[in-house]
């Protein structure tokens, strides 16, 4: 999935920085309908050079989906970077990346493996929920134990055997068999998630998923610790417990990840000057937003910016 796919994205470079309508907005990559058999919402079929999910996006330089990916690795190392974190994945592990996150695939390293993409709104709702499709705490690497992985294999090889198979069933029911294998296997998978040790659901949960959810709807203006904990009716000390217990953080510095999250997309896939990236994250002032980035990154919006481009 690296040498030919990216070759054909060489073109689009400059485009993809800059949305490629010169307004400086983030460019998203949709769905590839047309590259599905049958036009379904969702692929599966095996990584590689002759393979691509989309033709046009800049596959070695930093870009966002709004789609999930999810690879489960037939070989490695493979390192990927997934929000500005680099995960290395070796054979056996799965890397899932949800939509709205930015990531960039390894110039040098080879992909091998299959990997699955999926439209969001393919499933009904009751399944998306039990499988945490937009749960953006957890990590995107999973390195299931021996049986959890031929298990996983197993629900994946079904799942492309169904893909592939578009002459046995009227398209309604095969995409209502497809729809049902592929929550066999994600339901696998969140299973998985749950288990690992960052992602272990526990009694101080509750508050820290509505103040998650919350900080997602107003970080780019919302700040504070006691505006959020006045909003949800809690305490800042019961606030600060579910967040740290959930976390190993404090509120705030949940919060500031967050901002600088949003602010390092912004500035890596777009051409907003400073100032208005800032106010976009909500500091109005571009000076404080550079003091506030500098601090929670070792570095400056403008460095950061050059360091990849």
């Amino acid at each position: 999935m690296a040498g030919a796919v990216i070759q054909d994205a060489r073109g689009d470079r400059s485009g993809a920085a800059s949305g490629g309508d010169g307004t400086g907005t983030i460019r998203t990559f949709p769905f590839p309908v047309d590259l599905s058999l049958r036009g379904v919402g969702l692929q599966v079929g095996p990584m590689g050079t002759e393979h691509t999910w989309h033709a046009e996006a800049p596959l070695h330089r930093v870009h966002r989906i709004d789609f999930h990916v999810i690879m489960l690795f037939s070989e490695g190392p493979v390192r990927h970077m997934v929000d500005f974190a680099e995960y290395e994945a070796a054979a056996g592990d799965l890397l899932w990346i949800r939509p709205g996150q930015v990531h960039r695939f390894s110039r040098v390293d080879e992909y091998r493996g299959t990997v699955l993409t999926m439209q969001p709104g393919f499933l009904p709702r009751a399944t998306v929920e039990a499988a945490g499709l937009y749960r953006y705490d957890l990590p995107p690497r999973l390195r299931p134990d021996p049986a959890q992985r031929a298990a996983l294999a197993s629900a994946l090889a079904q799942l492309r055997r169904e893909y592939e198979d578009t002459q046995t069933l009227p398209l309604s029911l095969h995409t209502a068999v497809l729809r049902h294998s592929l929550s066999a296997f994600l339901l696998r998978l969140a299973h998985l998630a749950a288990r690992s040790a960052e992602a272990t659901r526990r009694p101080g949960d509750t508050p820290f998923t509505l103040f998650r959810e919350a900080v997602e709807k107003g970080f780019t203006a919302n700040h504070s610790v006691s505006a959020y904990a006045d909003a949800l009716g809690y305490s800042r000390r019961t606030l600060v417990r579910a967040v740290r217990a959930a976390t190993g953080e404090t509120p705030k510095g949940f919060i500031d990840k967050r901002v600088v999250l949003e602010a390092k997309r912004l500035l890596a896939h777009t051409d907003l000057p400073i100032g208005r990236v800032g106010a976009a994250v909500g500091f109005p002032d571009a000076a404080n937003f550079s003091k506030y980035f500098h601090l929670h990154t070792g570095q400056t919006p403008v460095l950061f910016r050059a360091e990849l481009r």
